[in-house]
């Protein structure tokens, strides 16, 4: 079945589509060739939208037009773990006593949380700040397209790694 070019008393062949609304692609109209192209030409995404508005788009069309939060912002769970996580507020971990976890003084949350972490029982505070990081940067959700599954693994790592943290403060 052949298509007939929808522009007012065209009878050629229609091969070309024009949408019909600018943010519908499902409504659109059938043409030829020499129409679709006087349609291109006078064509305007933008026509009804002002400088702000065009700004906004071409900004938010960065991000595939999809709301994000900056990895700081309040209500980031991210963020709230990460601090708790990395916050030294009396220099424990700068203190060379607190470099070594010692067996007899890890609980059975800690054993769990090196388990999660990866690693086994008398790693150096050293090795488990790298670990942490590495494992922080491969299931990070930026980069795994978002992933829920990486996410509540980041989450369990980094509540891991605030139990470690915790435990060794005690030690002191």
């Amino acid at each position: 079945m052949r298509n007939i070019c929808e522009w007012k008393s065209c009878k050629k062949t229609a091969n070309y589509k024009a949408p019909i609304e600018k943010d519908n692609s499902r409504l659109y109209k059938l043409y030829c060739l020499e129409h679709i192209r006087i349609f291109n030409k006078n064509w305007n995404y933008f026509s009804d939208m002002n400088g702000d508005e065009i700004e906004y788009f071409i900004k938010s069309d960065l991000i595939w037009h999809k709301p994000t939060k900056k990895f700081g912002s309040s209500e980031n769970f991210f963020k709230i773990l990460w601090g708790n996580a990395l916050e030294d507020k009396l220099n424990i971990f700068g203190n060379g006593d607190f470099k070594t976890f010692k067996k007899s003084k890890l609980s059975e949350k800690d054993r769990h949380a090196l388990e999660i972490l990866g690693l086994k029982q008398g790693t150096k505070w050293e090795d488990i700040q790298k670990k942490f990081k590495t494992l922080v940067k491969k299931y990070h959700p930026d980069k795994n397209r978002g992933s829920k599954k990486y996410e509540d693994l980041l989450k369990k790592i980094t509540l891991a790694y605030s139990q470690l943290k915790l435990s060794v403060s005690k030690i002191k």
